[in-house]
């Protein structure tokens, strides 16, 4: 979408915290009992009081034009049929609706609006660029949105948003920082409200490595080949021939596009190097562009996560395998899944560690509390503050600020360095203003 909204960011008061937190473990996997569907439950219910299921949503976008995340739905479906198979949670039933936001903002609110009618205790492991509409429906009811993707700079301000990743903000201040040897660097993106975030986060990372600001490609979200854009990226990158130069994609699913038409656009230019933030691009992708003879090879790549083979997700693989084999909507490898995966992972610690009823007000109380939650060496140990070390530059919600370096290397995505790296300090230090 083109249409420029501005986003609201949403400071409500301190609500009431009914429920103590208990410090949460980093135990064994949930376990659970057999799915519902969720449709038909009296609205305004907040569930889960006795034995009664608890219900949640899980939204994205799905069949359209631009950005599509198909699998964070379906991995919920998955999840709630793996863990409803095995006694549910805290002697629960898990019921998860979905709901496609269509990438728009009309549908993004009806979905919210949705949630509040059936009476959800928490949105998780969703993906919508507005939450503009989304935020303020959940706001008024009190139900926590858990893991959302990160897509917009509202996610890390809200009081109601508990994220699990850092968002953009992470991903391309890790980038920039990586991109300091590079001579100019060009990025791309869309030219949409989210896409207006993205310049200031890599130019954070840039400027900690003291490198002059990237140039600025502005993109439609829909096209169907980016050869002008290609060419006007490569001619700002390739103008300073003493250091090789940078492109940067940051299109989401249309970054794939992008390449198609930057492999033909490069034979005539000077070589340079590509980068770009993992949700972007995955090793699926990878493959299906030729792998190693393809366009990625070479590209650094920063992610929120373990890469793909980590032993760590084979919990997550294991829910695929039992309850989603053969679904291609479903990829471990899919930053999406994985996000859904580690959201309803913190909901189930969250929901272990109540002493009473599951309520969206019992849930939030227990995040508001200070419950620290572990999700198995996935991300740090997340806890999330009214004001968080990131609230002086626009970041108060955020968590979780390690990312991994990857390239892709033989056709596959490895670490390019061990570890994780923190850009707290890189962000303190920007001017995201």
């Amino acid at each position: 979408m083109t249409g420029r909204r501005r986003i609201r960011s949403t400071f409500l008061p301190t609500f009431t915290r009914p429920v103590r937190a208990a410090a949460v473990s980093a135990a064994a996997l949930v376990a659970g009992a057999s799915l519902t569907t969720g449709c038909g439950v009296v609205p305004g219910t907040t569930g889960g009081s006795g034995n009664d299921p608890i219900k949640v949503m899980t939204w994205a976008p799905e069949n359209t034009d631009a950005t599509n995340k198909p699998g964070m739905p379906a991995f919920a479906r998955a999840y709630a049929r793996w863990v409803n198979s095995r006694g549910g949670i805290k002697g629960h039933k898990l019921t998860v609706l979905t709901c496609n936001d269509h990438n728009d903002s009309v549908a993004a609110a009806k979905c919210a609006e949705r949630a509040v009618d059936e009476g959800v205790v928490a949105v998780l492991g969703s993906y919508s660029q507005y939450a503009d509409s989304f935020l303020s429906p959940l706001e008024g009811a009190g139900i926590p949105y858990i893991g959302g993707y990160g897509v917009t700079g509202a996610e890390f301000t809200s009081p109601l948003s508990y994220p699990v990743n850092g968002g953009q903000a992470t991903l391309l201040a890790g980038l920039g920082r990586a991109l300091s040897g590079c001579g100019p660097v060009a990025l791309v993106r869309p030219d949409t409200i989210a896409g207006d975030e993205l310049p200031p986060l890599l130019n954070s990372g840039l400027t900690a490595g003291r490198h002059p600001a990237a140039k600025d490609v502005r993109a439609p979200e829909e096209a169907t080949e980016y050869s002008g854009k290609a060419g006007q990226a490569l001619t700002e990158t390739t103008a300073d021939t003493a250091k090789q130069g940078c492109v940067v994609p940051a299109l989401g699913e249309r970054t794939s596009t992008f390449m198609d038409s930057f492999r033909r656009a490069r034979e005539d230019y000077p070589a340079v190097r590509t980068a770009m933030v993992l949700g972007n691009v995955d090793q699926t992708e990878i493959n299906a562009s030729g792998g190693k003879s393809g366009p990625y090879e070479g590209s650094y790549i920063t992610g929120w996560y373990p890469v793909e083979s980590d032993p760590r997700w084979n919990p997550m693989k294991k829910v695929i395998s039992a309850e989603a084999f053969g679904d291609n909507r479903i990829d471990a490898a899919d930053t999406g899944v994985q996000t859904t995966w580690i959201a309803y992972t913190v909901f189930q610690r969250i929901v272990e560690s109540l002493d009473g009823d599951v309520t969206a007000d019992a849930v939030r109380g227990a995040l508001d509390d200070g419950a620290k939650v572990t999700t198995g060496g996935l991300t740090p140990t997340l806890q999330w503050n009214f004001q968080g070390p990131l609230a002086s530059v626009g970041f108060p919600r955020l968590a979780n600020t390690e990312v991994s370096l990857q390239v892709v290397r033989q056709g596959r995505l490895v670490l390019a360095r061990k570890g994780f790296t923190d850009v707290t300090d890189t962000l303190e230090n920007s001017d995201l203003g």
